[in-house]
């Protein structure tokens, strides 16, 4: 169908399925709305024109791309992201849904906190003498991870909440070495494989997208 947009005809997709609420995206030019079986057309172009000024804003902020071309890894799995123009962001089945561009990545920010934190408490364990140190979490373009004795931090790069937790692993690892070898000697690398024996594997997989 179409409806009448501020002096614009736009074509309207309904899907329904089996839910409460009613969602709506935007596919380029074309306004895709997920509804339940009960709602009429007449009562979706109805909510449709009293919801005019928030689906126009909405389209605003939606990249102009086929959102069903839209793709993200997170963890290693590939998501097919989905702006419905209302929602936090949330996983559902191969989908993560979200009001918008920044509340995904507001999402994927909190995310690197909790994973980050997570795996590096269970990987400090194996570790005997490690100093006090922070952890910081920010992109980076040309390094995965950082350690710096001088601040006693180490640092990892958001980036790879996309990877698996197979190589978010590896880096903090890696990046926890570094406290014994500050360099990339043999004698670092052998420290490496004694908590990682497959990291020249790992490095081949990072490398793929960004160097080591």
């Amino acid at each position: 169908m179409y409806v009448n947009l501020f002096n614009e005809s736009v074509r309207v997709i309904i899907k329904r399925k089996s839910i409460k609420n009613i969602y709506f995206k935007w596919d380029d030019d074309v306004l895709i709305v997920t509804c339940n079986n009960y709602l009429s057309q007449a009562q979706i172009e109805n909510i449709i024109k009293k919801n005019a000024k928030s689906l126009i804003n909405l389209k605003k902020r939606t990249p102009k791309s086929d959102l069903k071309s839209n793709e993200l890894y997170y963890l290693g799995e590939k998501y097919v992201i989905e702006y419905d123009g209302v929602s936090k962001a949330y996983i559902d089945g191969g989908k993560i849904i979200s009001k918008d561009i920044n509340e995904l990545q507001k999402f994927l920010g909190n995310q690197c906190v909790v994973v980050f934190n997570n795996r590096l408490e269970r990987l400090k364990a194996q570790f005997k003498d490690l100093p006090e140190f922070r952890l910081r979490i920010r992109h980076m373009s040309t390094r995965w991870g950082v350690c710096n004795m001088k601040s006693m931090t180490v640092t990892l790069n958001s980036e790879l909440i996309k990877k698996d937790v197979s190589l978010i692993d590896y880096v903090i690892i890696h990046e926890l070495c570094h406290f014994k070898h500050m360099n990339h000697s043999s004698e670092f690398w052998q420290e490496v494989e004694k908590y990682y024996p497959y990291h020249k594997m790992a490095r081949k997989l990072l490398r793929e997208s960004q160097n080591d």
